[in-house]
């Protein structure tokens, strides 16, 4: 027979959307574990530990250097600290500037446009206005 060739209709695609996979995280405690099961296997086994454990080469490279460092104490996650109340005034402090300085740009772009026009209109009158005092201040 012949090989028949698909027709369009033959090849449609899955319309299903696959979700996105999870990462995956370990706690202090597993990988410690892992850690311990690393270091018992004999030479050849350790593939097969991370195949079954689902991790690199490169996540026991981390692990025991964290665990190098301060055994639990770098493989629990660490918490941030709250804010101190100074921390706080100054964040407060920096929005209020903030608000403030785009105020006023805000005004001086405004000032610009009033001067601009006032320019126009005074070359359209024929007036002349004095030179802007220079900052001569040595």
């Amino acid at each position: 027979m012949a090989s028949k060739k698909p027709t369009s209709d033959e090849t449609t695609h899955d319309p299903e959307v696959r979700p996105k996979a999870a990462r995956t995280h370990w706690s202090a405690r597993d990988r410690l574990r892992i850690l311990a099961a690393a270091d018992a296997c004999a030479p050849g086994e350790l593939g097969a530990l991370m195949r079954r454990e689902g991790i690199y080469s490169s996540h026991l490279a981390r692990w025991r250097r964290q665990r190098a460092e301060g055994e639990l104490a770098a493989l629990t996650p660490k918490r941030k600290a709250a804010p101190t109340p100074e921390a706080q005034r100054q964040t407060a402090e920096l929005a209020r500037l903030r608000r403030e300085n785009q105020r006023l740009q805000a005004k001086l772009a405004q000032a610009e446009v009033i001067i601009d026009v006032q320019k126009k209109l005074a070359t359209l009158l024929g007036i002349t206005l004095p030179a802007p005092p220079t900052d001569a201040q040595d």
